[in-house]
Parts: structure tokens; sequence; C-alpha cells
């Protein structure tokens, strides 16, 4: 029967998708205009001719028309009546990035973000440590940056990639292998958008108002945003990496998760390093990709030497935490689970029988009642509200099956259980 209202989760899923199309829609903006301009930077000729301070020019041609480029290595001598900064794509990114970061992880910390076995946090906490080491981490940089250490832009990156390093492995100490990387991801995009909000931006505005004043612009506020504008380059390609690591298990189910991180850190450099040199026309650096190819195989070593899971006996023999009791003691739940038993368990076990699983997709386990009772709210999702699961409904569940979760998920509470 047709509802006219939505319940809770239905309102609270479409939120969380609205607000990663918005986040995925002003990454591909910030990310792309960020690679043009470095492009285009590394591209730069001199020609005779070049205007009164200009320190290079690029000639392009796209969709049709051909564009002539200056770039002032300072300042030009006048200001434009029409100058376009680029800004919002950076700052959209980043706060439809922490709604993102607050609607899945926060609001649902009991399932995501916590990590008992680990540390018995209390919500309040863990969202504490989540926003604390965010901005923590933007502050420590930034000290290193102004530091005479920004003077030695390697030594700095070095320095930096350290940081990134025990991040990831402190978010591992605390949070849900899947929330560490997540986390390490946002904890690095911040920086980054903060090297625009507080650095890049204000640099550029001093720069204008020399020139609205009639003073020479001092060339330190270019190097200054420079060096963290290539920052921001050499950061993107593992920023994203570990943006969509929440979907493969086998990056972030890994005991050795952390390390996984700290090499794609490594392969993000070799990959812009590559890039960067082409578009300065200083030749193909192919060896780079060799260097990648080698990191990318000690990942995918590392991630099935050290997958991280419990196995059967020690599901069976984990005690519930209190939500997840709810959920057991719940009108139903002995139904339910012979639905998932029967239905959903053959590919989500710890050891898959479905022909051509070799890992529990997602890393969601349904073989016992703790592992169901733990997952309520995704079964209420993917295979009560939805279809979804099981994927082109290969095991058959039925619509009454379909309708015995729903009934028990909302007998239980559902919503107000899983912090909806």
């Amino acid at each position: 029967m047709l509802h006219l209202i939505p319940d809770h989760i239905v309102i609270w899923e479409w939120l969380a998708f609205a607000i990663r199309w918005t986040h995925v829609i002003t990454a591909i903006a910030w990310i792309g205009s960020s690679f043009y301009f470095v492009a285009l930077d590394l591209g730069l000729t001199k020609a005779p001719g070049l205007p009164k301070g200009a320190h290079g020019e690029e000639w392009q041609v796209h969709g049709g028309g051909f564009y002539h480029i200056n770039k002032y290595l300072v300042a030009p001598e006048r200001m434009p009546e029409h100058l376009t900064w680029f800004k919002w794509e950076s700052y959209m990114t980043w706060i439809s990035g922490a709604a993102l970061l607050m609607v899945t992880y926060w609001a649902g910390a009991n399932l995501y973000l916590i990590d008992t076995a680990k540390a018995d946090l209390a919500t309040w906490q863990a969202i504490l440590i989540s926003a604390g080491s965010l901005a923590l981490g933007w502050l420590i940089y930034d000290t290193l940056c102004k530091s005479k250490l920004g003077e030695t832009p390697t030594v700095l990156m070095l320095l930096l990639f350290v940081a990134l390093v025990v991040m990831g492995w402190g978010y591992t100490q605390v949070f849900t292998g899947r929330a560490a990387l997540l986390h390490l991801g946002a904890f690095t995009a911040t920086i980054m958008t903060a090297n625009v909000f507080f650095i890049i931006m204000p640099n550029q505005r001093i720069v204008v108002a020399d020139l609205k004043a009639g003073r020479a612009p001092d060339p330190k506020y270019g190097k200054i945003a420079k060096l963290r504008s290539t920052h921001n380059n050499y950061l993107t390609l593992p920023v994203i990496f570990l943006m969509l690591s929440n979907h493969y298990p086998l990056a972030f189910a890994s005991q050795y998760n952390w390390l996984i991180a700290a090499l794609i850190f490594l392969m993000g450099v070799t990959i812009r390093h590559f890039f960067n040199t082409m578009h300065a026309r200083k030749g193909m650096l192919w060896w780079t990709w060799a260097v990648t190819v080698v990191l990318f195989i000690m990942v995918i070593w590392l991630s099935s030497a050290g997958l991280n899971q419990d196995t059967l006996e020690q599901a069976e023999a984990r005690a519930m935490t209190p939500v997840e009791r709810k959920f057991a003691d719940a009108e139903g739940f002995g139904a339910v689970s012979d639905v998932v038993l029967g239905r959903c368990s053959m590919c989500h076990a710890r050891e898959p029988v479905y022909e051509g699983i070799l890992h529990a997709p997602k890393g969601v386990f349904l073989e016992t009642p703790q592992d169901i009772a733990k997952h309520a709210l995704e079964i209420y999702v993917q295979a009560g509200l939805t279809d979804a699961m099981p994927p082109a409904n290969v095991s058959f569940m039925e619509p009454q099956e379909r309708a015995q979760v729903i009934r028990w998920f909302r007998s239980a509470g559902g919503a107000s259980l899983a912090g909806l």
C-alpha cells in the first residue's frame, strides 16, 4: 500500500543521497578547475611581446574557439573590470562533505563510527573526536607551513606525509575501519579547503587591495599561495580514494588499512608527478607508472593478508550492544532471521558460498543473530523498503518476506534506535 507520508528512514536516506549528490558535483567542479589551473600554470611559455609584468602565455582551443591566456606572476598593472574568483567550488565541497559526515557517521554513530572492541565511546565522545581531529590537523599543518620548514618544501611534504600516516593509524585505534579511512580523507580535505579559505584567498585579496590602492603587491603572497596550492594538487587523488574506500571492505576492513592509506598517498604523488611533468613539457616520466603499479600490488597484498574479520564462533559469542538487543528482542526477529539466513547469508558470510563472491559485499556479515541485529537498518532499507538486495533477487526473496522485515524493524522502533 502506498503511504502518502514517507517514514523517517526514507526521508533520511533521500537527505543523505541529496547531500552526497551535491558533494560529488562540487568536488568535480573543484578538482576540475584545480587540475586545469595546475596544468595551465606548468604549460606557460615565454614569448616576445608579452604585456608588462606577464610571466608567460598559453594558447588553447576548446569548444570551437581559441583562448589566449597570460599569467602575471604578481599582478597586472591595473585591476581588470571583471575578475573571476575560484573559491566556492572548494567551500561547497567541504560544507557538503561535512554535512554528509554528520548525516552518515554522526547520526549513525552506533552503526558506522563506533567500534566498541577498540574504544567503548559514547556517541558524543566519538563525535567530539571526529570534529576535533579535523580542526587539530589543520592547526598543526598550518603551523608547520608558517615555520621555517615552509622554505624547504620537500622536507615539509615529507613531514605532512608522516603526519597523515600517524593520523591514519590513530583513527584505526578508535573508529571502525570504514570510518577511519573516511576520516583520514576528511582530515586531508579539511587541510585542502582551509588552504583556500585561510591562505590562498586572503593573499589574493591583499594583492587586489594593493592594486586598487596603487601600491606594488609583494611577491611573497603569491609564493605562499603557490606552496599551499601545490600541496592541494598532490593530495587530491588520495582524498578521492579515501572517500570511495567505504564501498570496498578490502580497503577499510584490513588490519593494515592505515598502511594501505599511506601507500595511496604515495601513489597520489607518483601519478600527479607524471602529469605535472608532462604539462610542464619536461618529458613523460613513465617510471612513475611502474612505481605506481608496484605500490598498488603492495596495497592488494596488504588487503588480503590483513583482512580484519571475526570468526563465526567469535561472532556468535559476542555480546550484543543495547541497541542490537532491542532489535533482537523485537517481535518478528526470529522470522526475519530465517529470511536473512535463507536469502542473504550465502553472500554475506565470512566464507561466502555463492559462486564468484570471495568476500562479503561491503564487509557486511549476516550469519548470526548478532550480525542481523547489528545491520538492522541496512536490512530494512536494502531488503525491506526496496528490493536492492538480494541483487536481481537472485535468491527469490518474496514480497511477504520483505513485509516481515518492515514490520520487525518498525516494531523495534527502528528509526529512533538508529538515531534518525
